[in-house]
């Protein structure tokens, strides 16, 4: 059987998706389609709009045959450690082609990677300006092209990890259609595709012009939301974290570094709300999403050591299938070279699954509802 893969979020499952995924199918004629999925928090380390259960099932019946959790240590990282931990699993998965969005889907990303070779060699910690700022100026002089929008900048990272991984995966860029990622506008012409950001925000809002931008059980699971969950909802945990824990022990959480400690604790003491504390703790140093993602790792009390470790260890930890992605389970489960997890018990909560397992008691104080302890993978 050949299988194409997909790296996704879904947050939520849209029609966009259902595009992304009937091109990529038709495009490299496969016999099955194999996801791989961030669990319940997304790369800028915001809570899914719907766990990771609920959005499995739906991709399921959308046509994806088989689900695979992109773990904790991949899922909430940089463009380039996303991207490296997408196609390690892709490629122990055994999928012979990657198919994803891009906004220049035209675009040579081997070229631009290999542009990254003749860079001058930069120390960026003495710059006061993000990393992907200096890295963009760099690209630019070298190829007139800066890598400025979301997919664009994951193509890149994907190309860069196939490269550095030297995987047999074949990649094809689709150029992404319909309103722009950050696009919050929403109306209700059927069958539009809309971006995620509209429709979260549409959902927040109580506008149920989101119906015809997803597929009916996307419509059906967010009908059913009372709230949706966000930064503001996790800010007590957060504040009282960071202003009763030493700065000594701040310190020691994965990418807490130049002296950031100091900042979010200083933030922690006077803000009251998610919204005013990154206003304070937001610098020209810092992107919004670099700080939410080190809120989150100090939510989940991840130190550096722990992370370098969780990223050296991959599983393929199995949300769901269907019957032909049983199928090819059973065709390549003899031959994968890392563990596939269909089940957390105690034990692999305390080993392996660890980071995740603590990522779900995290979600759970939003949605009340068990995320890994003996949940078995959905079958469609």
């Amino acid at each position: 059987m050949k299988a194409v893969g997909l790296v996704t979020e879904y947050n939520p499952l849209h029609n966009g998706h259902l595009y992304h995924l009937a091109t990529a199918k038709q495009l490299v004629n496969a016999d099955v389609v194999v996801a791989v999925m961030s669990g319940n928090f997304t790369q800028r380390a915001e809570p899914a709009i719907l766990d990771k259960w609920h959005r499995t099932k739906a991709a399921l019946l959308a046509g994806v045959d088989l689900v695979v959790e992109l773990p904790v240590q991949f899922a909430v990282q940089p463009a380039h450690l996303f991207a490296h931990g997408a196609i390690t699993l892709l490629d122990s998965l055994q999928v012979t082609d990657f198919v994803f969005g891009a906004e220049h889907a035209d675009w040579n990303f081997g070229d631009l990677v290999a542009a990254e070779d003749q860079f001058e060699p930069v120390n960026f910690s003495h710059f006061n300006a993000t990393y992907a700022t200096l890295f963009n100026d760099q690209l630019q002089r070298q190829t007139g092209i800066a890598l400025t929008e979301p997919n664009d900048i994951l193509a890149f990272g994907y190309t860069k990890a196939n490269l550095q991984l030297a995987t047999p995966i074949q990649l094809h860029a689709i150029k992404r259609t319909g309103s722009a990622y950050h696009d919050e506008n929403i109306d209700d012409q059927i069958n539009q595709i809309g971006s995620a950001s509209a429709i979260r925000k549409a959902v927040t809002d109580g506008n149920l012009a989101y119906e015809n931008l997803v597929p009916p059980q996307t419509a059906f699971n967010l009908k059913q939301l009372k709230h949706v969950n966000d930064w503001e909802d996790l800010y007590p945990l957060l504040r009282y974290q960071l202003i009763q824990a030493p700065l000594t022990y701040i310190h020691q959480i994965y990418q807490m570094s130049e002296g950031l400690e100091y900042r979010l604790k200083r933030a922690a003491q006077t803000a009251t709300s998610f919204r005013e504390f990154m206003q304070l703790a937001k610098s020209k140093r810092y992107t919004y999403s670099r700080l939410q993602r080190v809120c989150l790792y100090t939510l989940l009390q991840v130190s550096t050591q722990e992370m370098q470790v969780r990223f050296k260890t991959p599983y393929l930890r199995v949300l769901g299938f269907n019957h032909s992605g049983q199928k090819y389970l059973h065709q390549i489960k003899k031959t994968v070279k890392i563990p596939i997890i269909t089940k957390v018990d105690v034990e692999l909560k305390k080993q392996q699954l660890q980071l995740d397992y603590r990522a779900g008691k995290l979600f759970e104080q939003l949605s009340a509802s068990e995320q890994d302890l003996r949940r078995k993978p959905i079958i469609v």
